[in-house]
């Protein structure tokens, strides 16, 4: 089962995400447009302006959050930004540990522009994150128009922990610290069309709980109806990870879901249990549909460095 038409959650179980918009614009800034010496940075930012447009944006993780091993910093703006390298330059991210890094620009679920910062393999654990988009009075283009403030996050990364889903085996293996926690028989996607699971690497992005599943949300007609209980959202195209005890005779056996990752109760309680938001999820083995897009969820895990980097307007 996949994504859902309405979701049941408690503020604590989904990932948190920081809105960043401007309050109401200042006077006229005629001296914005207007040949002449340039003021210093500090002066010009002083100014008050009246942007015609204002671009509002996202943040994700929220600040004072902490997060698994996958997280990527991400930006959602709400406006298209066709000033890409002048949006890049005022976004700086610090690590406690010099993590190497990258920005790459995402097509968003919904159609919206997003610049995620991803590291070149997975964070190390402990590492302490801060994000400083200095995008006051920063122009976004003509269709995105002006931030009008700076936004900041900060997050650390937890513990390594990474779930393994081998689709030949119909198992999934959660791994901490390099050792296997509990191994599980799961019966994800069938095979060979529309109900496939995704391959490749997912991110915990929300722990949901219990979430009212629909087929036609996700174009399966009308295969059914249901509330399901621990559900883990690994895509916004609607792959979770969740109890089914409804498919118990599959479990370690036959792949036969609608595209999900499905387990006993039991399983599926303790799973919940043990995640966190920012886990990667890693799916290997015959009969996936490919992996998810950049922007489905947190799918940049699936691009080479080499790919990655060079989404970024700066390389």
């Amino acid at each position: 089962m996949r994504r859902p038409l309405l979701t049941l959650t408690t503020a604590a179980s989904v990932v948190v995400l920081s809105a960043c918009s401007g309050g109401s614009p200042a006077a006229a800034d005629a001296a914005r447009t207007s040949p002449g010496p340039k003021a210093s940075p500090a002066a010009e930012r002083a100014k008050p302006f009246h942007p015609d447009r204002i671009n509002k944006l996202t943040l994700a993780p929220g600040k004072g959050t902490t997060v698994g091993v996958g997280q990527p910093v991400s930006i959602v703006f709400d406006h298209p930004v066709e000033n890409k390298g002048a949006v890049e330059r005022d976004l700086a991210v610090t690590t406690s540990n010099h993590t190497a890094g990258s920005w790459g620009r995402v097509t968003s679920h919904d159609g919206r522009d997003r610049v995620d910062w991803r590291p070149k393999a997975y964070w190390k654990a402990g590492t302490k994150v801060r994000l400083d988009a200095r995008l006051d009075k920063v122009n976004s283009g003509a269709r995105g128009g002006w931030s009008v403030r700076d936004c900041t996050t900060s997050f650390t990364v937890g513990r390594s922990q990474v779930a393994r889903v081998d689709l030949d085996a119909e198992r999934l293996t959660l791994m901490r610290d390099g050792r296997v926690l509990r191994s599980a028989p799961v019966s994800a996607g069938t095979p060979g069309g529309a109900k496939a699971s995704w391959g490749g690497i997912s991110v915990l992005m929300a722990k949901e709980g219990t979430v009212n599943m629909r087929s036609e949300t996700v174009g399966l007609g009308d295969a059914y109806d249901k509330m399901v209980d621990y559900s883990i959202r690994l895509t916004w195209s609607g792959m979770y990870a969740h109890a089914a005890p409804w498919n118990a005779a599959y479990f370690g056996n036959t792949n036969h879901s609608s595209g999900c990752i499905g387990m006993s109760d039991a399983d599926a309680s303790w799973l919940y249990a043990q995640a966190r938001a920012g886990d990667p999820f890693e799916v290997t083995g015959s009969g996936s549909k490919g992996v998810p897009a950049a922007g489905n969820g947190y799918g940049e895990w699936n691009l080479s460095w080499a790919d990655w980097r060079a989404g970024t307007a700066l390389a």
